[in-house]
């Protein structure tokens, strides 16, 4: 079940949308292996696929940031580990609560009355980058800029405020170093105190996500202002950041793969199917956290209490006992049963709007751009490293 020498977890790609060659042991040893953190603290980690949906529904694993025996992956992620983070951070029943709170605003309907929205976004910004000509660098053209708009949109957050909470973000998820991150808190701390004031002193309430819960939740004492900006912190830089690495990395793939780009412009009605499998194939959040509170039996082996557990999403959706030829992307695999939004409870409460997104950002990208190719040679374009969300950092193309 484990493979006698622990690897060393996060590792960069050395290829954006393969794991880490080094992760080649993880894959033969599912479904749990062991690994060793930044710090020298070893962990497990779940490689196999029916395993992974296993434990990610066992609430005997904890997501609680704040135990002392959370594991952290980087040093940057444990100087921010005792600061609130909601839904993600907290378990049952507080999660529960807190998922009741949101999930009216995330719904699947609420998914498919967000289209034309989106449509008229994605559309305008492809008009930009079309009159501007080619070349362009399409991660801060294209892919940035569409879930930033559409997040702001639903949340009720100023988009002219773009350029200031997108750097906090990147420095909240990439560092580089430990005072960036502690920094990149207490500016969207301040940001979000902020725009509370604002949003109280509106004699009538948008009808933004925030405006729901400063007006309703905080005013009738549900929630404090640390519940809201905690809540505003998770849902807008997690609803940009992963929708914009999956636009610019599925981009660059299918740029690639040029055999399936091509069954995909004949044939616009696979691209739902498309979009599953490139989130399995890609699996840009890597590592999902746990902690074990009991004891758990796998197998033979004893996950003890107090011990780190993490998801390698990368590794899990590439398990051949599910995928066959599981490193090719394959449009007719019934690949929905993924990973790559995690499992049970604290499944990805943004999942439907990241679908419609993927959706209409790149059926719409390569409908009105058939020419579109990579501006720079595959190998020199610049791409995330393995402790932090995957992506593209950027991505010249022309047409």
């Amino acid at each position: 079940m484990t493979q006698a020498e622990p690897v060393a977890f996060p590792q960069d790609r050395t290829c954006p949308y393969h794991p880490p060659t080094a992760y080649e042991p993880l894959r033969t040893t599912r479904p749990l292996a062991r690994i060793t953190l930044y710090d020298g603290r070893p962990a497990w980690l779940v490689t196999g696929h029916a395993l992974a949906r296993e434990l990610l529904a066992d609430q005997r694993l904890s997501t609680d940031r704040n135990h002392p025996d959370f594991p952290a992956p980087t040093e940057r992620f444990a100087s921010v580990r005792n600061r609130r983070v909601a839904l993600l951070g907290v378990d049952d029943p507080e999660h529960r609560v807190q998922r009741r709170m949101m999930v009216p605003s995330f719904t699947l309907r609420r998914a498919v009355d967000l289209r034309p929205q989106i449509q008229r976004i994605v559309d305008g910004l492809l008009d930009d980058m079309i009159a501007q000509g080619p070349p362009a660098e399409l991660v801060s053209a294209f892919a940035l800029p569409v879930p930033s708009m559409v997040i702001c949109a639903l949340l009720g957050v100023p988009y002219a405020d773009h350029d200031f909470f997108e750097g906090q973000s990147r420095r909240l998820l990439r560092g580089p170093k430990v005072t960036d991150v502690q920094d990149a808190r207490e500016q969207l701390d301040a940001y979000f105190e902020d725009l509370i004031d604002r949003k109280l002193k509106q004699s009538e309430p948008g009808d933004g996500v925030l405006d729901e819960l400063v007006h309703v939740q905080l005013r009738e004492g549900v929630l404090d202002r640390q519940d809201v900006i905690a809540f505003a912190t998770i849902l807008l830089v997690a609803g940009h950041e992963t929708t914009a690495n999956m636009i610019s990395l599925g981009t660059f793939t299918l740029l690639q793969h040029p055999q399936q780009l091509a069954e995909l412009r004949a044939d616009p009605e696979l691209m739902p199917h498309a979009v599953e499998e490139l989130m399995r194939m890609l699996s840009i959040a890597d590592g999902l956290l746990r902690r074990a509170t009991e004891d758990i039996q796998v197998g033979d082996t004893v996950i003890r209490s107090g011990d780190g557990v993490l998801f390698s999403t990368s590794v899990i959706n590439r398990d051949e006992d599910v995928y066959a030829d599981a490193d090719t992307l394959d449009w007719h695999r019934p690949a929905r049963h993924h990973v790559a939004f995690g499992f049970g409870i604290h499944q990805c409460l943004g999942q439907n709007l990241a679908r419609a997104e993927l959706d209409i950002a790149l059926r719409t990208l390569f409908g009105r751009l058939p020419a579109l190719r990579l501006a720079a040679p595959p190998d020199e374009i610049p791409f995330k490293p393995g402790d932090t969300i995957q992506g593209m950092l950027e991505l010249p193309v022309t047409w």
